[in-house]
């Protein structure tokens, strides 16, 4: 497949939107979370009002046609400024095994030498935590649901 990957700016959290249901959304699962799940705080702190300081990421779309295949970004929590940026990370599920989402994530290491912690948290039970594994993130809390990982560079 080909795409391309470019640098996400202000007028992107639409896309954002977009990419965070994608995340939010498992294909296992036969019915889809209603789109308005995005708007939860624990889920829109990641999206709204995309663009303040520090936030940083990329994007992949297919070459021929543009469309969306996935997301990368780093946000620092708002309400605490000590905090490590977060970070998210979706592929499209029917894009997904393709090597987009290490491509997309070397992309946004490479990029910002700077971020020596980094923190990420997904549902447990995931395939991706291989993926962080390989970038460097330790398990540092397992939840029923969930798994919080650092990265230390």
């Amino acid at each position: 497949m080909d795409y391309v990957i470019r640098q996400l700016t202000s007028e992107d959290e639409p896309i954002l939107w977009e990419m965070l249901y994608h995340g939010l959304s498992s294909p296992r699962k036969k019915q889809l979370p209603p789109r308005e799940i995005v708007h939860r705080p624990e889920f829109s702190r990641y999206v709204e009002g995309w663009g303040r300081a520090g936030d940083t990421g990329f994007v992949a779309h297919h070459e021929k046609d543009g469309s969306l295949i996935g997301a990368v970004w780093l946000r620092k929590p708002a309400a605490r400024s000590d905090a490590p940026p977060e970070l998210a990370l979706v592929v499209k599920p029917e894009h997904r095994k393709h090597g987009i989402g290490t491509a997309l994530l070397t992309q946004l290491v490479r990029a910002n030498p700077e971020q020596s912690r980094i923190s990420l948290s997904f549902v447990k039970g995931k395939p991706v935590l291989r993926l962080y594994e390989r970038f460097g993130f330790k398990v540092v809390e397992e939840q029923p649901q969930a798994v919080v990982m650092y990265r230390e560079a």
